[in-house]
């Protein structure tokens, strides 16, 4: 009788259990069956939705119940806490799984190559964001003493930081955040933020839905300069073609002509300045240098060799997410991403055999948490493609027990399904008194008692 079809997904955020889902709607899951088994390395699940969504966004949250429909099959099975590849490696994986996806995601952030970045005050975006997200791998506190703030990047993650820093921590109370972040938020000074851009209102990356959300806080003041308010050739062609800039430029045109109210903190949003160097004293940052642009007909900018001084204390780069580089596997340091074909992982112009990738790791991070469905559909189909026509490799130990048995005679505490339920539960648990859906659990060590590790 013909075994299921054994495949490991390595990182349990949405890109892996689509991938998971895929297979599980795919042909084979009816004959001769999949038995698929997630490792992350986190205790918990869900990857960008618990440890890069704001907290503010229980909308984006909400995807976690399509993604607990595809965990709480029986054909899958999670194992949290489990570092690739320092507690189980491709080699093993290989011993184990016939095919193996790599779905790891981004969460470094990309470099901005100006000088004084590495300054007292000058902060990646994806680590502020792991603080406020209650990540257990990050301090636990987080200097919030400037009170002029500047954001690099006109992203999403750019708006979360900026409405994070403008916030009060009462307004974010009601959230899931951690006790240690509500008492660091409690102590913010930030009474002015900048965020800035390069290019054009056109041009920026922001969703429409989210930019809109500035503007819902009683304590914010979005303000945009009526000289910023710019479109060439290029950017109403862009305009044209692409309904979401349209929405987003047109909600910018509309604040930069209304008056400016009274909301204590004000968030301004700066478009056509170019970030050229953070400003310091004494190895701490003092102020932003930026050089004006302009539009160059094609929706491109180029520099006026104008530059302004911005009395700033602290500087947030959001300019982008890396992923890591995965031991075993082909790395282009460019993209910071895996190289494939279709999904496929390629290695010196052949593929690897049964190694696959999907998500961020192998796109990069760009696109919003939907999109890596399509990625998902396209590595699932080219590894069933290869398990129908003979080419994944065959495991030497493909029985389920295996795993369990290799990660016990390692010593690996991991956590399961199972007790992903026992960690939510005891997260609502703590909510409920202040009248809360869930407090979220930071320490790794509480996380894996609360799971029953």
């Amino acid at each position: 009788m013909p075994r299921p079809l054994r495949v490991a997904i390595v990182g349990a955020g949405p890109a892996g259990i689509y991938a998971a889902d895929a297979l599980l709607k795919s042909e084979a899951a009816a004959d001769p069956g999949v038995s698929i088994d997630l490792f992350e390395k986190m205790p918990a699940p869900f990857g960008l939705i618990r440890y890069g969504v704001a907290p503010d966004h229980p909308r984006i949250k909400g995807i976690v119940t399509a993604l607990h429909q595809v965990l709480d099959k029986p054909q899958v099975r999670l194992f949290g806490n489990v570092d690739y590849p320092n507690d189980i490696g491709l080699d093993e994986l290989r011993s184990f799984y016939d095919a193996v996806i790599f779905s790891t995601g981004a969460s470094a952030d990309r470099a901005l190559d100006i000088p004084g970045a590495g300054l007292d005050g000058s902060y990646g975006a994806a680590d502020f964001v792991s603080w406020y997200d209650g990540h257990p791998d990050v301090p636990r506190t987080w200097p919030l003493d400037a009170e002029k703030v500047a954001v690099l990047g006109v992203g999403n993650v750019a708006l979360d930081v900026a409405r994070i820093l403008a916030k009060t921590a009462d307004e974010l109370l009601p959230t899931e955040i951690p006790p240690n972040v509500y008492d660091g938020l409690r102590a913010n000074r930030a009474r002015e933020i900048h965020v800035f851009g390069r290019r054009g209102p056109a041009q920026a990356k922001f969703s429409p839905m989210e930019l809109r959300e500035l503007d819902h806080s009683p304590t914010i003041e979005v303000i945009v300069n009526p000289e910023d308010i710019d479109y060439d050739a290029g950017s109403i062609d862009t305009r044209r073609s692409n309904k979401q800039a349209d929405m987003v430029a047109k909600t910018l045109e509309n604040w930069a002509i209304r008056d400016i109210g009274e909301r204590p903190h004000k968030l301004f949003l700066h478009f056509f300045e170019s970030p050229s160097e953070i400003l310091g004293e004494d190895g701490r940052v003092t102020g932003l240098r930026t050089e004006r642009t302009q539009l160059d007909g094609t929706g491109n900018v180029k520099g006026t060799g104008e530059f302004q001084d911005w009395d700033v204390q602290a500087v947030y780069r959001a300019v982008g997410y890396l992923s890591e580089e995965l031991p075993k596997l082909p790395w282009d340091i460019e993209s910071g991403t895996v190289p494939d074909e279709g999904g496929r992982v390629v290695e010196a112009g052949r593929h690897l055999p049964s190694t696959y990738v999907t998500g961020w790791i192998r796109r990069g991070p760009i696109g919003l948490i939907g999109h890596t469905k399509g990625d998902a559909n396209e590595t699932v189909a080219n590894l069933l493609d290869d398990h129908a026509n003979g080419r994944l490799l065959v495991p030497s130990a493909p029985a389920p027990e295996a795993v369990d048995a290799f990660l016990a005679e390692r010593g690996v505490r991991h956590t399961t399904w199972e007790g992903w339920y026992r960690l939510d539960e005891a997260e609502k648990a703590l909510g409920e008194p202040q009248g809360r859906e869930r407090v979220k659990i930071v320490e790794r060590e509480e996380m894996l008692k609360a799971s029953g590790a």
